[in-house]
């Protein structure tokens, strides 16, 4: 598949460094988080911020998306300057986009309309917790043209009634903790179901003893070794898809 830089036009970027990138949505100020591959770029990569908003966490994954050789775009779906910090304020925010799918599918789709005005045409998305059950939102959504696939690291799983996903849906990664108490088993299993009925292809890895949000860098459920599996798979992930 033909591979392609993002490239902004209009903004000033130190070489390998993020910036932040103003869009809108239906009049909603956004701001994204951007970093250019370093060396040629292997392939672009969305990547859908968890329940706290896009903050330092997503900003150094699109950082090491950048130093892997991917041209890495964070997007954001709660608004500029809107980055909960209390666990009811959490909450609230990903209820909102909970109750309406369909805002929250045109707040991601308005990031991947941004990245294409900066050049890109084919990507891989992907997300952490919220982001990772956004990222399912859009795969089911079956309007995501140009998305070679999909991954989700500790996301939430379950299929809302009424929806499905469509038999030509892009590959799907799921990363999931044996732990997870949040996200149990019964769904891991059921979405492996529904996928195999779909004849989407798909990879789902398990990591014992890994609780929910088991990537998140100094936080107490951190766990180093499904975090680096979990990355490693989808660095492999990565090069098959473009």
């Amino acid at each position: 598949m033909k591979r392609l830089a993002l490239v902004i036009l209009g903004l000033s970027f130190n070489a390998f460094a993020g910036q932040s990138v103003d869009y809108q949505s239906d009049g909603v100020e956004l701001e994204g988080y951007y970093a250019q591959a370093q060396g040629t770029p292997k392939g672009s990569v969305i990547l859908i911020h968890d329940w706290d908003g896009l903050t330092e966490y997503e900003q150094k994954r699109v950082n090491m998306l950048s130093e892997m050789g991917y041209n890495a775009f964070a997007v954001d779906l709660y608004g500029k300057g809107n980055r909960p910090v209390d666990t009811n304020a959490k909450k609230a925010e990903t209820g909102k986009l909970y109750k309406d799918r369909e805002k929250m599918r045109t707040l991601i789709i308005a990031g991947l309309d941004k990245a294409r005005e900066m050049g890109v045409e084919e990507v891989v998305v992907a997300g952490y917790c919220f982001g990772g059950a956004a990222t399912l939102e859009l795969a089911r959504s079956g309007k995501a043209a140009g998305v070679n696939g999909y991954a989700t690291f500790h996301g939430g799983l379950k299929t809302p009634a009424q929806q499905s996903y469509p038999e030509n849906t892009a590959p799907i990664f799921i990363a999931h903790g044996g732990a997870d108490t949040g996200i149990p088993m019964t769904d891991v299993a059921d979405l492996s179901v529904q996928l195999e009925t779909a004849k989407v292809p798909y990879l789902i890895e398990v990591y014992s003893g890994a609780p929910h949000a088991f990537t998140v860098f100094e936080s107490p459920r951190y766990r180093e070794a499904a975090d680096t599996r979990s990355w490693a798979t989808f660095g492999t992930f990565l090069d098959q898809n473009f």
